[in-house]
C-alpha cells in the first residue's frame, strides 16, 4: 500500500529523530510549552522505573541546551529536514535568549527565556512547529510560567 505524503514525512521525522536523539520516540513523550517569557522543550520516559531512557533524555537535552546556546540549530534542521520556523531570528537574536537544562523525574526539559519581543515570537513559532511536526497534541496557547517552569 502506498503511503501518503504526511505518513512518509512523519515516519522520516521519527526515524531521523530517533537517530539524532539516541533514544526511540516510542519510549518517550515530547512536550512543548509556549510561555510569556519563552517556552519549554520537555521529554519524559514512558517507563517510570527504568533509568536508561531517562538518562539518555537528560544527555540529549543537556546537549540541546548547549548547542542552542552556541547558536547551533543543526539537530532540529536534520530531524525535520528543513529550517524550522523561528530559527533564523533565534540565531540572529541568540544573545537575547537563554537555554537552561533542568532534570525532571522522568527525563528533562530545556527552559528557553527571553525578554526580546522578536526573539519571543521566533521561539513561539519554533515551538508551535515542533508541536505540529512531532504530533504531540500540545496547546499553542501562551501561558504564564509556573513555579516549576522557572530555572
Amino acid at each position: 500500500m502506498l503511503q501518503n505524503t504526511s505518513e512518509v514525512h512523519n515516519s522520516a521525522v521519527d526515524l531521523r529523530g530517533d537517530h539524532a536523539m539516541g533514544f526511540s520516540h516510542k519510549n518517550t513523550k515530547h512536550h512543548f510549552k509556549l510561555l510569556t517569557d519563552g517556552g519549554i522543550i520537555e521529554v519524559d520516559a514512558n517507563d517510570k522505573t527504568g533509568t536508561e531512557t531517562r538518562d539518555q533524555i537528560r544527555q540529549h537535552l543537556t546537549h540541546i541546551a548547549s548547542m542552542f546556546s552556541a547558536d547551533d540549530f543543526g539537530m532540529p534542521m536534520f530531524i525535520h529536514d528543513t529550517v524550522p520556523p523561528g530559527v533564523p531570528i533565534m540565531k540572529e537574536k541568540h544573545r537575547a535568549i537563554a537555554y537552561t537544562f533542568m532534570p525532571t523525574k522522568k527525563g528533562g526539559m530545556v527552559r528557553i527565556v527571553t525578554h526580546d519581543p522578536d526573539a519571543l515570537k521566533a521561539i513561539h513559532d519554533f515551538l508551535a512547529f515542533q508541536i505540529k511536526d512531532h504530533r504531540t497534541g500540545d496547546s499553542v496557547r501562551v501561558e504564564k510560567p509556573s513555579r516549576i517552569d522557572l530555572p
